[in-house]
């Protein structure tokens, strides 16, 4: 049943060695100060390696330069990205599909990555998009009311409205909001759920004898949004394929979601996996919403953004200056140099960086300087973007309706 390697029984992500990363849905830890080792992580979790064959292709079907994300290995792992791409050379469908957990009131940059490639996306390949925000999930893991994620909700809405997506080409919705008007999500909710049984669920995700019923019923709310039919306004009856970008913490959900597509009759979802964003701490955890002091958040001051990066960015420097002229640093464990692969658009300063900074030319201080303009022009544009997103754009962009695209 299923993919080779790709079945649906339990997940062996964490091996058994002490020493072996964490790496499901809810936890990311790893033991080494470089974060996760993602070359075991492809192997376990089965999936494929984003490699310099399948990035040329991708630059000639599309006619575009690559993101920065893909050049640099940040989106380095794939499942079915070639036929996906084989679609858009034969001039056929697709749309992407990605979402949001409204954990927080606030983001935090590192929930920015999904979002930003996701647009470029969109730009690239002038597909429609659809975005689901998992308020169901949080309310059923967290201990939030549904007043209060209503309002997370709208904030997060505003935040993902202002990475810049086509409101022709874009639908955003909540699950406590839609679910209930669209009786083909709904049925197509069941239909996942009737194929997965709960010996499967607790393989896959982990659930115990004391987790909530609706924890179980969860997975196939995220599946849904991968088939096509389940947005009648938007496809109507057609079967179209979708592309999904996410951290690959996030995979689980869409291994069940591929081994069931086929029996009801659907496309798989192809997929492209990110690695984390680290916390400021270092890389041995991703970012927390609800710790500020690992995260750069989107509500940050530039003071505050100066403050923490300074504060609390790991270091991979030596103790001294003068023992870090002569050694230098270490830009694998460095967070700052770390946030600059991500936000850092110029490759040619980068590499300049990754020299300096490795033969000791470049002191820590000065590479957090690097780091903390560059983080403080992100917020910076996207506060003022975000000023300009009022509730009735919110409204537009979470209207069910068909969208402006050609197939």
């Amino acid at each position: 049943m299923g993919d080779a390697g790709e079945s649906m029984g339990r997940l062996e992500i964490n091996g058994d060695s002490e020493d072996c990363d964490i790496v499901d849905p809810w936890t990311v830890a790893s033991k080494s100060e470089t974060g996760i080792d993602y070359d075991k992580l492809i192997k376990r979790f089965g999936s494929s390696q984003i490699d310099g064959e399948l990035l040329e292709r991708f630059g000639k079907v599309t006619g575009k330069p690559l993101h920065r994300w893909l050049r640099r290995g940040i989106f380095f792992s794939h499942r079915d990205l070639h036929q996906i791409l084989t679609q858009y050379e034969q001039g056929k469908p697709f749309y992407l599909y990605t979402g949001r957990g409204p954990s927080s009131e606030a983001m935090h940059v590192g929930h920015l990555v999904p979002f930003i490639i996701t647009k470029w996306l969109q730009d690239v390949f002038d597909v429609p998009l659809v975005i689901q925000l998992t308020d169901d999930e949080k309310y059923l893991w967290r201990d939030v009311s549904m007043d209060n994620l209503a309002h997370i909700v709208k904030e997060n809405a505003k935040d993902i409205i202002a990475c810049g997506f086509d409101v022709e080409k874009t639908f955003l919705f909540s699950d406590f909001q839609f679910i209930g008007q669209c009786p083909e999500f709904y049925s197509n909710m069941i239909r996942v759920a009737k194929c997965v049984s709960f010996n499967q669920a607790k393989g896959i995700f982990g659930f115990g004898d004391s987790d909530p019923i609706g924890k179980i019923m969860f997975p196939a709310v995220q599946a849904t949004p991968s088939f096509s039919s389940s947005f009648p306004f938007i496809f109507g009856s057609a079967n179209v394929p979708c592309l999904v970008p996410c951290a690959i913490d996030q995979d689980p959900y869409f291994r069940m979601t591929r081994d069931v597509a086929p029996r009801l009759g659907y496309q798989k979802p192809a997929l492209m996996h990110s690695v984390f964003f680290p916390a400021l701490q270092g890389a041995r955890t991703k970012m927390s919403a609800s710790d500020p002091q690992s995260s750069v958040f989107l509500t940050d001051t530039p003071k505050q953004i100066k403050s923490k990066i300074n504060k609390y960015a790991f270091s991979g420097g030596q103790a001294s200056i003068q023992e870090h002229r002569e050694k230098g640093g270490n830009c694998d464990v460095d967070i700052s140099y770390q946030y600059l692969r991500f936000f850092l658009e110029d490759d040619e300063k980068l590499e300049q960086i990754r020299k300096d900074y490795t033969s000791g030319a470049m002191l820590t201080g000065e590479l957090k300087k690097v780091l903390i303009e560059v983080l403080q022009e992100l917020v910076s544009k996207h506060q003022e973007r975000r000023t300009s997103v009022t509730d009735h754009i919110i409204q537009q962009f979470m209207q069910p309706r068909k969208l402006n695209f050609s197939f």
